[in-house]
């Protein structure tokens, strides 16, 4: 890997050893779930990238959920583009996309804005896989991917115009120091892209989460290997609390929702099934919180929040 700093040119971002993060990243409430989290991806990702394509996150179907898409791999590069849209994205040279899986945002921010992008992930899978697609479009001279702790990145300090965390906050333990740590690498003027599920906001007047509701939170959260999430508003205001500046919020709930009953048809068919059964356990489980998903928007439980805020 090349060890180039981001310092405006257009070459891969290098790892900065001497910020290694390892009072953050060895802690042991952390530790157990990362290791789930690894081997969740390590053996999902493939079976993913076969049936669904290289972006495993949400797709866009319109404000309000009803515009037709071709697939839901085209409502996934829609979700992306809308999203760069939405938070104003100028320009970038260096990013860093949080949570890469294999390489499928990271590839687009690149071609899009002829960025230098490092990607970071938990799972060794993950990043081979994406490496060997940057390779394939003749993008690893400026695209690299390597395994990492999100909330204890391996970055100096002020290294990025954009961190990009396209459906990476669910898995942090501690949302607080996530954005802390992406506050960190930002230099100044740079910009935080978050999109990430929540629940409903649970604060007054809202009633407080139910039993039931809990109950169904924490099924999804065992088969996702997901710490728990928070409501939309408590990301707003953790990041006025650290000091974000300029910042914006929205739900788009109704606008990806309809991705998890695309994902449900096909995940019933009789070749994806196989290939499911065939990937493991894990894989078996991750495909049972499906129709949890599905649930949990329809209820209004499940939220899809976005933030977009700048370091001053």
């Amino acid at each position: 890997m090349n060890s180039e700093a981001a310092d405006g040119t257009h070459g891969t971002i290098g790892i900065d050893r001497a910020a290694d993060r390892s009072d953050v990243k060895n802690g042991s409430e952390w530790k157990p779930l990362a290791e789930k989290i690894r081997v969740f991806y390590d053996k999902s990702s493939q079976i993913w990238e076969r049936v669904w394509g290289e972006h495993m996150h949400h797709g866009y179907y319109g404000p309000d959920g009803r515009t037709r898409v071709d697939s839901p791999r085209e409502a996934q590069r829609l979700l992306i583009e809308r999203l760069l849209d939405w938070s104003d994205v100028q320009q970038p040279e260096a990013i860093v996309d949080v949570g890469c899986g294999i390489g499928g945002s990271s590839l687009e921010l690149a071609d899009r804005y002829t960025a230098a992008v490092i990607g970071i992930t938990l799972s060794p899978v993950q990043r081979d896989r994406a490496s060997e697609r940057a390779r394939a479009a003749g993008a690893s001279g400026r695209v690299s991917f390597v395994v990492a702790d999100a909330m204890a990145m391996p970055f100096e300090a002020d290294r990025f115009d954009l961190v990009w965390s396209l459906e990476s906050g669910e898995h942090m333990p501690d949302k607080q120091r996530f954005l802390q740590e992406c506050l960190r690498v930002l230099r100044p003027g740079g910009r935080l892209v978050l999109a990430t599920w929540c629940h409903r906001d649970d604060a007054p007047p809202a009633p407080p989460l139910s039993a039931a509701e809990q109950r169904e939170l924490k099924r999804i959260y065992d088969l996702y290997h997901l710490p728990g999430t928070i409501p939309l508003p408590v990301y707003e205001r953790i990041a006025a609390d650290l000091g974000f500046s300029r910042i914006r919020v929205a739900d788009w709930s109704e606008a990806v929702a309809p991705f998890w009953s695309d994902v449900l048809q096909s995940a019933l068919q009789p070749r994806v099934m196989l290939e499911v059964l065939r990937s493991g356990w894990e894989t078996v489980l991750g495909a049972r919180a499906i129709p949890l998903m599905v649930s949990g928007y329809r209820t209004g439980l499940i939220r899809y929040g976005l933030l977009t805020a700048v370091k001053p």
